[in-house]
């Protein structure tokens, strides 16, 4: 039996090994779900140390020949204290690691979050509501702008929904419902599409019964 050959049989019984929850909790879907866990974090921990530590700390390091090199022993020291974690008598000197990330994270993440969803959404909601020439552009259009209008009114809680209020929050409440709709049958379809791999994979590559 060829390495090729093993790998296969290795796949379809960790395969099955899953699909066996669909029966009940069993040591078998433990096991697969065990091995899988602990193969990510390996895979993790050498891809941080080749993609991050070694290119971004050690080769910079010592191709470095200023001063400045010095400076990135503090990711370093960060890092270092924040496993004291696991130190319970010192423990809490990780908090200021950990404060320093989601400080850097927090910042990065409002950053991006403006330049890279809201300010293209509302770019793209200026739109001409009649275009000459394409009746169904200018259907499209005004269902987009209304939409992002009455999905904002639904979230302004500073007057009830009531009276000249009720329609467009109704309005937005549909136009939510349908996106939270169709992100969830994008996910159901995510989710069948592994489901027919795995599946192919064992009738194909592992029983060999469809070509």
């Amino acid at each position: 039996m060829t390495i090729e050959r093993l790998g296969i049989w290795v796949a379809a019984f960790l395969t099955l090994c899953i699909f066996s929850f669909l029966y009940k909790d069993n040591p078998f879907y433990k096991l697969a779900e065990h091995i899988y866990v602990g193969s990510s974090a390996a895979y993790m921990l050498v891809n941080c140390y080749f993609f991050t530590i070694k290119p971004m700390l050690i080769e910079k390091f010592v191709a470095s020949n200023t001063m400045g090199k010095w400076a990135l022993f503090i990711p370093v020291f960060l890092g270092v204290i924040m496993l004291l974690r696991l130190v319970p008598r010192i423990s809490w000197i990780s908090r200021w690691a950990i404060a320093f990330t989601i400080g850097i994270g927090a910042g990065i993440g409002i950053t991006t979050g403006i330049h890279g969803f809201i300010l293209p959404q509302v770019k793209a909601t200026f739109l001409p509501l009649v275009v000459k020439g394409s009746v169904l552009t200018s259907i499209d259009n005004i269902i987009l702008i209304v939409g992002v209008l009455t999905s904002l009114f639904f979230f302004y809680f500073s007057k009830e929904h009531t009276g000249k209020f009720k329609a467009p929050m109704l309005v937005g409440r549909y136009f939510i419902m349908v996106a939270l709709g169709a992100s969830f049958g994008y996910t159901v379809m995510a989710r069948l599409s592994l489901l027919i791999g795995r599946i192919y994979f064992l009738l194909h590559d592992w029983m060999h019964l469809v070509k």
